[in-house]
């Protein structure tokens, strides 16, 4: 079963390791970069437009956030 704490995990880890700056994800996504923050932090979860397009940015499978 997929669990909120692990999308949020992997989100986070996704994010890190991406080698990019909150700022540069966060104008890509033309967001704010508090946002971004928040996500790492797993204090929210984007909308699911913003995901995907957060996967776009990444270079991510939505799929591998999403525990399937």
């Amino acid at each position: 079963m997929i669990t909120l704490e692990q999308i949020k995990e992997r989100l986070a880890e996704a994010i890190k390791q991406s080698g990019m700056t909150q700022t540069a994800i966060a104008k890509q996504l033309n967001i704010q970069p508090t946002q971004i923050c928040s996500y790492i932090k797993g204090r929210k979860m984007p909308a699911l437009d913003t995901l995907a397009n957060l996967c776009k940015v990444l270079d991510l499978d939505a799929n591998y956030i999403l525990c399937q």
